[in-house]
């Protein structure tokens, strides 16, 4: 008889975006290698919405669009090894790391990992932006419209003061 072994798994949401190549398809596709990985479990995803660029200087019209989801999880993983695993993800999906806020095919960040406030050289929780995004902030809504993000309180009253007004792209279906 084989014996599993207790693993605890913690709470986190996971943002993904993409706005270079196949977008979708790399959403899907990074929400099934996300799933896969060894400690996670992928508990929700939420439809995909596309939003305009943001970019350092604001929203740019002449950048692709993005499509943006935003998934819950469980993980076995600490912050930093489930931050390595995504980067990992990413590398495979040819992600480069040349400007800031610049043109990706995949994008995916931590937003919250089980409450914690964190921060150190590689990685701030809950993410530092997270709160004025709302293409983090309506697809997540979606799927937990009772969330709240550590340090800015409920996320539904957050989303509605921020400035952008993601569209709904594709429902998500496994």
């Amino acid at each position: 008889m084989r014996r599993e072994k207790l693993r605890v798994t913690l709470p986190a949401v996971i943002a993904l975006g993409s706005n270079l190549g196949d977008r979708e398809a790399t959403l899907r596709q990074a929400i099934a290698e996300i799933d896969q990985l060894d400690g996670v479990v992928v508990d929700e995803a939420s439809s995909f919405y596309e939003t305009d660029a943001v970019k350092p200087d604001g929203i740019d019209l002449s950048a692709p669009a993005y499509i943006n989801a935003v998934i819950l999880v469980r993980s076995a993983l600490n912050p930093h090894e489930l931050l390595e695993a995504l980067q990992r993800i990413e590398q495979a999906h040819d992600r480069v790391r040349v400007e800031r806020w610049g043109d990706r095919t995949l994008d995916l960040d931590i937003v919250t990992f089980a409450g914690l406030e964190q921060h150190d050289d590689t990685l701030t929780l809950p993410h530092p932006r997270a709160y004025e995004r709302a293409f983090v902030l309506a697809p997540w809504h979606e799927i937990e419209p009772r969330a709240e993000l550590p340090g800015h309180g409920p996320i539904a009253p957050l989303l509605a003061a921020t400035y952008e007004s993601p569209r709904l792209f594709a429902r998500w279906s496994s």
